[in-house]
């Protein structure tokens, strides 16, 4: 198939429609790290939990060896720490498109979403669960790498505060917090450039972005390579320019950790 110049300048004649899509993806993106971020939050600190309903079955003293095993496995168990993980598992272990038809055909198909349009243009009906899934999905991602920030701590620091009579919120939030954000802010500013390009794949749930609406010019132009080489460009402009942003920020942020 011949890539006709013609062709790719008469894409443009449809910038209203490009621009629309730009800033579908751009929100849709901020939405979900946002979100995301917040739910990966309470995901990592449910993944750090330390509730244990049956630890008293450890104290439990028994010759049985089969006995000893389950009151073991019972003191260990962690209802919260399990939950949480379940949830990241299945986010890991399902495609994004599954789960976002399961959101929006399933969970919201027995809600029914106000219908308007915001910005002049942009569907919250369909919007909204887009927001939604991807949240869900981003959060599941990202809750390993808040835990991992956190868990990256020198532990030495938290036993000089719990020396020093803080408890163990105070601890979390005014020492280890601080330096864990610290920590994962360039992964989740990188999940913000994963975010732009993966929610392409809301074009099927009738999600204005760019994707959707590079369909739509397609539908009415008969051309069909050219769209996808501006959308090629669109995402690269949206992506390239971010990743640089964020390198410079680490740098910044590395040599202020050697100073």
């Amino acid at each position: 198939m011949v890539i006709s110049m013609e062709h790719l300048l008469s894409v443009l004649d449809y910038g209203k429609m490009l621009q629309q899509g730009l800033i579908v993806t751009v929100l849709l993106s901020l939405c979900t790290v946002f979100f995301g971020f917040f739910l990966a939050f309470a995901l990592a600190m449910m993944l750090l939990s330390d509730i244990r309903p049956f630890r008293s079955f450890g104290k439990i003293q028994t010759d049985n060896i089969e006995q000893l095993k389950r009151h073991e496995f019972f003191a260990r168990f962690n209802p919260v720490r399990m939950i949480a993980g379940a949830y990241v598992q299945f986010v890991r272990c399902t495609p994004m498109l599954v789960q976002i038809f399961l959101v929006y055909y399933v969970v919201f198909g027995f809600v029914t979403l106000p219908k308007f349009t915001f910005l002049g243009f942009i569907q919250f009906e369909r919007f909204f669960p887009a927001a939604v899934a991807l949240a869900l999905n981003s959060g599941g991602y990202m809750s390993d790498v808040i835990r991992g920030g956190i868990e990256g701590v020198d532990a030495g620091q938290t036993e000089a505060a719990r020396s020093l009579g803080m408890s163990k919120k105070q601890t979390m939030m005014t020492i280890v917090l601080p330096q864990a954000v610290k920590n994962i802010l360039p992964a989740v500013a990188n999940e913000f450039v994963t975010i732009i390009k993966e929610s392409s794949v809301c074009y099927t749930i009738g999600v204005q972005d760019i994707m959707f609406n590079i369909k739509s010019i397609q539908s009415a132009s008969f051309i069909i390579p050219e769209p996808l080489i501006v959308a090629t460009f669109l995402y690269f402009c949206l992506c390239f320019p971010t990743s640089k942003i964020i390198q410079y920020f680490e740098r910044r942020m590395r040599a202020s950790d050697k100073r």
